[in-house]
Order: C-alpha cells, then sequence, then structure tokens
C-alpha cells in the first residue's frame, strides 16, 4: 500500500501550521509533500471566513486540494468525499509526492484512512419530507435512538446530515455494521491542546475572522442565491451567520452563543478521534 500521513485533530488546535511547517520540513530532506484538506465545510466555495479556510500565503506555496470544489446550494456527502479525495490522493502518488490529509471531519478522515466502505443507500423523497416537518431537537432525539453512535460525532443543528443518517439507519433496517477496506499505509498524526488554551484559541480565532468580515460574507453569499434555510443546514458559523443576518439574533449573541457551539463542535471531535487507539498524539 502506498503512504498516506493524516493530521487530526479538534478545530483549533494548529492542524493547518502543523501541516504546512510539516511539508516545509520534508522539503528540505527532498521529499514533495501535499496536502489534502479534510473538512466538510472547506469544500464550499465562498466560505472561506466562514470555514477558516486557509489562505494563499498561508499555504507558502505547499499545494492544497479538497478546497472550493462543491457550490454551497448543493450537499456534497461523505461518499462524494471519499471519491474525490481519493482522486486527489492517487494523483499526488503518481507524481512521486507524498499526500498528507488534514482535517477535523473524523467521517471524511476515516472513509479514508481506514478505507470505510460506505452503505449506497438512495434518496427515499417520501421520508425526506416526513423529516424535514421535525426540529432539529427532534431528528437528533430520533437518531439517538436508532443510532446512538453516529449521534456522538454529527453536528445535531445540522438538519441535512441528521435527516441522511436517519435515512440511512432505516433503509437497512438496522445500524449498520462499518466494513473496511484499507488503501493505503497510513500515519495518522493526533494534534489536542489543553482546554485552556484551546477555548481561547477558539474565542481568537472566531472574533479575528468576524473582524476580518465574516458577516459581509455570508450577506454575499445569501445576495447571491445562498438562502437561509441552507446556510443553517450547513451549521456552526453560516448557521448563527443566518441567524444575525435575520436579525433573530444580536452580534454580542453570535459571537458568545458560536464560539459555546464550536467548543462543543471540539469536544464531539475529540471524542470520535479518541476512540482510535492508532493515532499518534501530540499534545
Amino acid at each position: 500500500m502506498k503512504p498516506l500521513i493524516a493530521i487530526v485533530g479538534p478545530t483549533s488546535a494548529g492542524k493547518t501550521l502543523f501541516s504546512i511547517s510539516l511539508a516545509k520540513s520534508l522539503k528540505k530532506s527532498g521529499i514533495i509533500a501535499e496536502i489534502v484538506s479534510a473538512d466538510s465545510r472547506q469544500v464550499y466555495k465562498g466560505l472561506n471566513l466562514l470555514s477558516g479556510k486557509v489562505t494563499k500565503k498561508e499555504m507558502a506555496g505547499i499545494p492544497h486540494h479538497m478546497l472550493d470544489i462543491v457550490n454551497p446550494k448543493r450537499v456534497y456527502s461523505v461518499a462524494e468525499f471519499k471519491k474525490d479525495a481519493e482522486k486527489a490522493i492517487d494523483a499526488i502518488l503518481a507524481r512521486g509526492h507524498l499526500p498528507i490529509l488534514v482535517g477535523g471531519t473524523g467521517f471524511y478522515i476515516d472513509a479514508v484512512t481506514k478505507g470505510v466502505i460506505l452503505p449506497e443507500v438512495k434518496a427515499n423523497p417520501r421520508l425526506r419530507k416526513s423529516l424535514s416537518r421535525l426540529s432539529v431537537d427532534k431528528l437528533f432525539a430520533k437518531l439517538q435512538n436508532i443510532d446512538p453512535a453516529r449521534a456522538q460525532d454529527i453536528d445535531k443543528h445540522n438538519s441535512v446530515r441528521l435527516i441522511r443518517a436517519i435515512e440511512i439507519a432505516t433503509a437497512l433496517g438496522k445500524v449498520p455494521s462499518i466494513k473496511k477496506k484499507p488503501k493505503y499505509k497510513v500515519l495518522t498524526i493526533g494534534l489536542d491542546l489543553d482546554d485552556v488554551v484551546l477555548k481561547k484559541n477558539i474565542k481568537t480565532r472566531l472574533v479575528s475572522r468576524v473582524k476580518a468580515g465574516m458577516l459581509n460574507e455570508a450577506k454575499k453569499l445569501h445576495d447571491a442565491g445562498l438562502n437561509y434555510k441552507r446556510m443553517e443546514e450547513l451549521g456552526l458559523e453560516c448557521r448563527y451567520a443566518s441567524l444575525y443576518l435575520q436579525k433573530n439574533i444580536t452580534k454580542e449573541q453570535l459571537l458568545s452563543e458560536l464560539e459555546m457551539a464550536i467548543w462543543h463542535y471540539a469536544k464531539r471531535q475529540r471524542t470520535w478521534f479518541n476512540r482510535d487507539k492508532e493515532i499518534i498524539k501530540v499534545i
């Protein structure tokens, strides 16, 4: 199997800078590395500040893949991500370079590093229409009942993902057992920080992005046709920006509530990665 390095961990733990520093260090040793993003929001075009996307300057000349590849109006599945990410990784390997998979979306990471075989379940329009009438709280409670393992990591405010997870479990009649067929020889490095430091990083990063124009970015996306319902489905920053633009919350509420929501998301990411004993942890 061909080599692949994966760098994982909660949001604001420093994965981006670490991966770029690693790639630059490897280059000094004659190894050319390219980075493949594994972030469920950074795949979308236009969500730069909203998803904390790496800038051209921060890339420092290191090639990055799986960024800005999908219109945010469209739902992008983990199955599509696996196919596209593996295509990018295989192209990097074909060039004789080393791929570095970087991100905090646990299901995306596992789909590639562990070769998770995803269940092929077609969309069920009737079920989706029925589920769409439920609040995110009721959807989350339903998922907890039928698939508690999936509920541990999912964004409980993301109705699209909740509905899809319920759809899969319902179609198969039970929670599917995960089948795996690894394609790469993977070294996975897990980054994390002390709670106090991580919380501080989350707050600093959020305030910085808001000051840089995150809410203006959200308004431009909405003006270009991204409706509020879809923005809320995208979760976290997009969800709270949507609420702010609709004047449902103040800027102060956005900052405080979003900071807490990101912290809870970081804890869910930790839970996902802590289950994997093959990850080499760096704290």
